[in-house]
């Protein structure tokens, strides 16, 4: 009996902490817009300036959420929808090509507080897949939903719909003709030892985490996959465990990279263990599974980030698009290898 009893309150008391985080003063996002063989030498302060503008408006939309009470689902909501709205980016407006010419997108997101989670792919018309994500996360019936029936059940929640050439950009369609002529797939990221894709100097798909003043965790990731995919090929974005993951009892994460090899590595679910029952900080974890992603092929990156605000944006690529802000407002981003640095926020419109 009191066997029984003990195993019944540790019960209890695991079912509390997943539904209830300690209030905390402490607040924090951190985003990534992608990571991959980012050379400075290919590219420009122009062009970087374009990139980092672009991290501080998802920055500065997600940390009005955070400073004005929101919850941690709702920022990384709103850090995501701007840069699936920006060019810039693989996510949304500026998605790569399939091999058939459309853009299709995909896109998770988790919440820490009770783990629930929604996830959408190989959307075509869907203005932010992470919206339509989150509409199935609090919908509660089902995790993921596909192309079509992924397309009918946001038209049906109110999400805005627009026309398959609201994502076309003229850069990411050459792109297309480039890998049609060369028959390769390209990525948003070195290829490394994998024959069967070819290196791309673009790079894009996006994610958050957030930490909101009531203790609670989230993550999301959105993506348009790979350019001149064929055969309805979804990489590990809208995988939740491999390219997502939140549980307050340890770490949000998000992750970029080689869709593949994340899935094989279940890398987001894999830094949460690692700081769950190994102990490890946020970076330690981070670095360990990007090590273990290596082993079989795959590079990329992750940010993380726990319940008491400590942080990492770990890579092991040249690059990483970045960024983060505290509660504080003080904002920082960060595109190759070093020290991230200060970046103003812009007013919200």
């Amino acid at each position: 009996m009191r066997v029984l009893l003990f195993a019944l309150v540790c019960c209890l008391m695991t079912n509390h902490t997943l539904a209830a985080a300690p209030a905390t003063a402490v607040t924090r996002l951190v985003i990534h817009g992608g990571a991959g063989t980012l050379d400075p030498a290919r590219s420009s302060p122009r062009i970087d300036a374009g990139y980092e503008q672009a991290l501080a408006a998802a920055l500065a939309a997600g940390h009005a959420v955070l400073a004005g009470g929101g919850s941690s689902v709702d920022a990384v909501v709103a850090a995501i929808a701007v840069m699936e709205d920006s060019p810039l980016f693989n996510a949304g407006r500026g998605a790569v090509f399939s091999h058939e010419g459309h853009n299709e997108l995909d896109a998770s997101i988790m919440d820490g507080a009770n783990r629930a989670a929604g996830a959408v792919a190989a959307v075509r018309t869907i203005r932010n897949p992470v919206r339509a994500a989150t509409a199935v996360m609090r919908d509660g019936v089902h995790v993921m939903l596909l192309g079509a029936g992924a397309e009918e059940f946001a038209r049906a929640q109110g999400l805005e719909i627009v026309d398959p050439s609201w994502f076309r950009t003229e850069e990411r369609w050459r792109q297309l003709q480039k890998a049609r002529a060369a028959q390769r797939v390209l990525r948003d990221h070195d290829a490394g030892p994998v024959a069967a894709y070819a290196p791309d100097d673009k790079r894009g798909t996006v994610g958050a985490v957030a930490l909101d003043r009531h203790g609670n965790l989230a993550a999301g990731t959105s993506t348009g996959g790979l350019t001149n995919k064929r055969w309805g090929r979804i990489g590990d974005s809208p995988v939740i465990g491999a390219g997502t993951w939140a549980d307050n009892r340890t770490v949000a994460v998000s992750a970029t990279g080689t869709g593949e090899m994340f899935i094989r590595s279940a890398a987001a679910h894999q830094v949460a263990a690692l700081v769950g029952l190994a102990g490890m900080s946020p970076a330690q974890a981070a670095d360990a599974t990007l090590a273990e992603v290596a082993e079989i092929g795959g590079d990329g990156g992750l940010i993380v980030l726990d319940a008491h605000g400590d942080f990492a944006m770990r890579f092991n690529t040249r690059g990483m698009y970045r960024g983060t802000v505290g509660s504080d407002g003080r904002a920082r981003v960060g595109i190759y290898g070093g020290e991230e640095k200060p970046v103003r926020l812009p007013a919200l419109r």
